[in-house]
């Protein structure tokens, strides 16, 4: 039986280094190591975890690094009204100008308009680039308050002095702790605007230092393709402009809840119709909301909600608290690498999970997830667009290197976790990293987890080299094969062992040539690395069951007879295969060849050839008599153990032994022999002689 490499198996051997590159101190390694995990626990959890993108089948279909992190592409300006902090009047032909693609449909704002009539003055509040700073403007227009002035949003509410006939704007008021707004400002305001016929709205956002008593108003934006319809129809015929809209670029780009100021310069673009760029418009507007988060100063967007994006982009579309979790151990080593001598602690409480994930362009979903425990009901949160957590992770690493060392540090944490679904997500983060730079990657991170003593860490090597091969990241077979010939660094060819189980299917003919060059260096050497030499038949099993699994048999049984190693590679790899089970009622060797009775022959071949072999015997037996005992349940596995069984006759002596075999199958927790083996035995009793 193959297992995950123990506590510390190669304490002798040192990995190489590179020149000038110093020996690291072994991270996050917990004192007492944890339990092995079989290769075929490793696959499970691979595929069970992988982020969506990373989904696999066996067979890569061509994903690209384009469509995992795009291209690097021009920054676009986004519509809108932008206003400056100063006061002053905005020209009466902008608010023409912005009057002109001003859309109305599925929108309050006639309601508004009477309640600003009323009043004479209003909160505006929403969710971010919603258009309120246009809508304002839009509602003092609607009015009659005209000129419009702009006020410092520094100023307080009580201070103004409203002009004659006219209106005011204060956009984005940020309230404070200190400075709250508070209902009896806004009752001062109105006197003063109804004494001068004016009006005035103010913009801001959802604040918990609004007082209760203020009354809002609550804007909602338009349907993003209700926007997009109007500034086109403004620019080409009403045909051009639905044939525009039922693009596939456009129906995907405006099923994704883009904000308003993204939709808007897509009219011009839509117009100008060069298909290049309508295509690139929606990953471009997704890299300039990246860039736009991590460019944010602090105080605007802070640190602890950059972490909280980093673990999201790691964790997307995973439980919710287990990302705000992990998120905060990020938090606490990136504030530990812009101010080593921050002493301040964690906040527990005061993240509104709703403002978070607002923000974060991500929605809440509760899900049934497949757990060590059975199913259980989970609430996820994921990025709207899947595509954000790849450009996330590029943007950090590649744009903002002084973080390095708190990721890689938080990646090592999260490698030695007790959760499969945390490791598993932490090397597929590692393997965006090495899409994107390849050299670092392995560096700093893979490397170090292949040469850890924590088999965690190695297997979290394993899963992330796996990941980097499924996105197309360059030169991980090659990789894959220097390790497994370095006999140097036991540690990197035992993760290449693993990895070319994991890997093969898409290469087999190439994965088993370097696991029989490996297992004959094993077999010359005086004294074989014992983890290497046990893994070896498993990576050779994970191909027999695998699509590739036609392929491989092809090839172990080419060269078979070309040398010891080569044989017991094949016998040991194909009794491992044997032995696996899974939820079907046929074990999943038989039920993989009962489509191709021509493998049957070599099947047959492999499991006489283990029968006769002294080393390889009992285990032989032990498949046999597992299959007849699925047999005795399953119809499906007696009809091909029907096939199977005379085939292994070749001589008298092999019949008699295997009808001793159908004799002494033993019960299952003491039952009685299996009927399905005295079946067999009439179908095998006549070929053997007298």
């Amino acid at each position: 039986m193959s297992t995950e490499p123990a506590a510390g198996p190669h304490e002798g051997s040192s990995a190489k280094q590179g020149p000038g590159r110093p020996e690291e101190p072994e991270r996050s390694e917990p004192a007492e190591q944890p339990q092995a995990q079989q290769a075929w626990d490793a696959r499970r959890d691979l595929n069970a975890h992988a982020p969506r993108s990373m989904s696999f089948d066996g067979t890569n279909h061509g994903v690209t690094a384009q469509q995992i992190i795009g291209d690097v592409h021009q920054h676009y300006s986004f519509g809108g009204y932008r206003a400056s902090h100063a006061s002053g009047e905005i020209p009466q032909e902008a608010l023409e100008r912005l009057a002109e693609g001003f859309v109305l449909e599925g929108t309050e704002f006639d309601a508004l308009v009477e309640r600003l009539r009323r009043e004479h003055v209003l909160v505006l509040t929403g969710d971010p680039h919603t258009g309120r700073r246009t809508t304002a403007l839009m509602l003092l227009r609607a009015v009659g308050a005209v000129p419009v002035q702009s006020v410092d949003r520094k100023a307080k509410p009580e201070d103004l002095v409203p002009g004659e006939r006219c209106g005011h704007v204060l956009f984005d008021l940020e309230p404070t702790r200190a400075q709250p707004l508070r209902e009896a400002q806004i009752l001062s305001v109105r006197d003063r605007l109804r004494a001068k016929h004016s009006y005035m709205v103010i913009t801001t956002g959802h604040s918990p230092y609004i007082e209760d008593t203020v009354r809002l108003a609550l804007w909602k934006p338009p349907p993003a393709r209700a926007v997009l319809a109007v500034l086109l129809n403004q620019r080409v015929d009403a045909v051009t402009a639905e044939r525009l809209l039922g693009l596939p670029a456009v129906t995907s780009l405006l099923a994704r809840n883009q904000q308003l100021r993204e939709v808007v310069p897509y009219a011009d673009i839509l117009v100008r119709a060069d298909s290049a760029e309508i295509e690139q418009y929606a990953q471009r507007i997704l890299e300039q909301q990246v860039r736009e988060w991590f460019e944010e100063s602090e105080n605007t967007f802070s640190l602890r909600e950059k972490a909280f994006l980093i673990a999201l982009a790691a964790f997307n579309n995973g439980p919710y608290a287990l990302t705000a979790e992990l998120s905060d151990k990020l938090f606490e080593r990136l504030r530990k690498t812009g101010d080593p001598d921050h002493g301040e602690r964690i906040p527990v409480f005061g993240t509104h999970i709703g403002k978070r994930l607002q923000v974060a362009r991500a929605r809440l979903e509760a899900d049934d997830v497949e757990t060590e425990w059975g199913k259980v009901r989970q609430l996820n949160a994921a990025f709207n667009d899947d595509r954000t957590a790849p450009v996330l992770l590029t943007e950090v690493w590649t744009g903002h290197p002084a973080a390095r060392p708190a990721l890689t540090g938080w990646l090592d944490e999260l490698s030695t976790d007790g959760r499969p679904f945390v490791r598993t997500r932490a090397a597929a983060a590692v393997a965006v990293l090495a899409l994107t730079d390849l050299p670092s990657a392995m560096a700093l991170v893979i490397e170090r987890w292949a040469d850890s003593r924590n088999p965690r860490q190695q297997l979290a090597a394993v899963s992330a080299l796996t990941f980097a091969h499924r996105i197309k990241a360059p030169n991980v077979p090659r990789i894959i094969d220097g390790w497994s010939t370095d006999s140097e660094t036991p540690k990197r060819c035992w993760v290449a062992v693993r990895a070319h189980g994991l890997i093969g299917p898409e290469r087999p003919v190439e994965t088993l040539a370097s696991l029989r060059a490996l297992a004959r260096a094993q077999y010359d050497l005086p004294e074989a690395d014992e983890l290497i030499r046990t893994e070896l038949p498993d990576s050779v099993a994970l191909l027999l069951l695998s699509d590739a699994g036609d392929t491989a048999l092809r090839e172990l049984l080419r060269t078979f007879t070309d040398h010891p190693s080569t044989r017991a590679l094949a016998l040991h790899g194909f009794l491992a295969a044997c032995s696996r089970t899974d939820d079907n009622p046929c074990p999943p060797l038989l039920a993989r060849y009962a489509r191709t009775t021509s493998a049957l022959g070599g099947i047959a071949l492999l499991l006489r050839a283990a029968l006769g072999d002294r080393e390889t015997n009992r285990r032989a037996e032990e498949a046999l008599h597992g299959w007849i005992r699925a047999a005795d349940q399953d119809p499906q596995t007696e009809e091909v153990l029907a096939t199977l069984l005379p085939a292994l006759v070749t001589e008298p002596r092999e019949g008699a032994r295997l009808e001793h075999l159908l004799d002494t199958v033993p019960g299952l927790d003491g039952r009685p022999k299996p009927a399905a083996a005295t079946r067999l035995r009439a179908l095998v009793r006549p070929l053997i002689p007298a």
